[in-house]
């Protein structure tokens, strides 16, 4: 039976689901779905939520990304992003090996300044310019950090670790993205930071809830707020501890605790009113404009989606706000819209998303499956649309 070749999400689980030898009922009850969507899914005229991806790679055992289709090699080979993945492999396995005597290090100031413009490429949508010169400071700041032995040196590898995660979950490499959150920890254990130790916990969660392992992902919120509780008190730690309350919430609404998720969202707001905009605190972009794009992200998971289209609608979203944050809360926004059948403006924000941060919208998978159920749902297909479909490959 060959590897499915196809062009929605559907089609992969169809045929997973004929590899697992399961009806279309028997997946709808070990996934806990309806029989409705499962066959709706499959015929791709309802399209796969994150939910729905999570709970049908469990039941039948295999990876979301084996469902979404991730990575998505072509359009990486296009756009000359595959071959940057291998020397990131390579570095993230340096960390124990000491000194080279190859390399001389700048000083501490000097990488972490560089750390800080990685990290401000990856919120500017840049996965390529942050790919291309990672690698080399991963080893620099490697050798700095064997020499050095100081927190400052450790901080700055792992913030080179953080960025590693960053760009391997946006273009889709899900094993990197679990080796690059080992080396972060590895690396804050060693700089003896609670605050990033408990960043960690909180991107570490995150991985769970792709995965849809809610009630893992919850207990590491858990303990990341325990390790945060250790920490210097001050506007770091409540950034940090306020993300996670936003992590929190997503990870409940998608376990369908929405009293859960409303508290955390609830908890998060308090937090930024007392940070406010912090978008360059571990770079983690926290604030209240984080916490209204989050509200919108959780009445969206809980399937509210005129509700997510209201809040959306009062948002303001600050002009210097992150490209790649602006891109996600679109992405989510023109998702909403779809479900209600406002397929117009679902393109035309899913267009929006393209502008503000091209590479990562062309690789994120709830992107490809809006654009591969409108399609489903038109006639016809206009031109911003066909346009859309053959820029990420469908």
């Amino acid at each position: 039976m060959p590897a499915p070749d196809a062009e929605h999400i559907g089609a992969r689980i169809a045929w997973y689901r004929k590899l697992r030898q399961k009806t279309q009922l028997e997946l709808a009850d070990l996934a806990n779905c309806s029989y409705s969507t499962i066959t709706k899914v499959e015929q791709g005229v309802r399209p796969a939520t994150p939910g729905i991806v999570a709970a049908v790679a469990r039941a039948l055992s295999v990876q979301t990304t084996d469902l979404t289709g991730q990575p998505y090699l072509t359009e990486l080979q296009q756009d000359e992003l595959d071959g940057l993945i291998q020397p990131i492999r390579e570095t993230l396995d340096l960390y124990d090996l000491g000194v080279d005597p190859d390399v001389a290090p700048r000083g501490v100031p000097a990488l972490a300044a560089e750390a800080d413009q990685l990290c401000a490429l990856v919120r500017d949508g840049r996965l390529k310019d942050a790919a291309r010169a990672l690698p080399d400071l991963i080893t620099e700041a490697t050798t700095a950090a064997h020499t050095a032995r100081t927190s400052e040196a450790w901080g700055v590898l792992a913030s080179t670790y953080r960025t590693a995660y960053d760009v391997c979950t946006k273009l889709g490499y899900p094993d990197l993205c679990v080796v690059a959150l080992d080396r972060l920890d590895w690396a804050a254990e060693r700089a003896s930071d609670p605050v990033l130790a408990g960043m960690r916990q909180y991107l570490r969660s995150l991985v769970y809830l792709r995965a849809g392992q809610y009630h893992m992902g919850r207990r590491l919120v858990t303990v990341g707020m325990a390790t945060l509780a250790q920490g210097e008190p001050g506007r770091v730690r409540d950034v940090v501890t306020g993300q996670l309350h936003l992590g929190a919430a997503v990870l409940a609404a998608r376990a369908g605790d929405g009293d859960t998720a409303a508290g955390h969202i609830a908890e998060a707001a308090r937090a930024a009113d007392a940070t406010g905009e912090a978008t360059r605190v571990h770079w983690l972009s926290f604030g209240p404009t984080n916490v209204a794009t989050h509200r919108v992200s959780v009445l969206t998971e809980q399937c509210q989606y005129g509700e997510a289209l209201e809040a959306a609608a009062g948002l303001t979203i600050p002009a210097d706000w992150p490209a790649s944050r602006v891109a996600a809360h679109l992405a989510e926004v023109a998702r909403a819209q779809l479900w209600t059948g406002r397929t117009d403006q679902a393109e035309q924000t899913l267009q929006r998303a393209r502008e503000v941060a091209p590479q990562q919208t062309r690789y994120q998978p709830m992107v490809r499956e809006t654009i591969a159920s409108l399609l489903s749902a038109r006639r016809s297909t206009p031109g911003t649309l066909a346009n859309l479909a053959h820029w990420v490959g469908i």
